[in-house]
């Protein structure tokens, strides 16, 4: 099992990466489309979030 993660490339990494990161974006657009109330309360407790979030 290790042997097989160190042959993974970082290539192989980043495709299966920007795979994942593709599918969901896509889920959350379909989300957002069928919950638009509930994307909305999110977006905005994120945004409250972010603001008060103290680095």
């Amino acid at each position: 099992m290790a042997d097989a993660t160190a042959m993974e490339t970082s290539a192989d990494r980043r495709r299966r990466r920007e795979r994942f990161l593709r599918a969901l974006n896509e889920a959350r657009a379909v989300r957002n489309q069928v919950r638009p109330r509930q994307a909305r309360a999110a977006r905005m407790r994120r945004a409250i979030h972010l603001r008060t979030f103290s680095w």
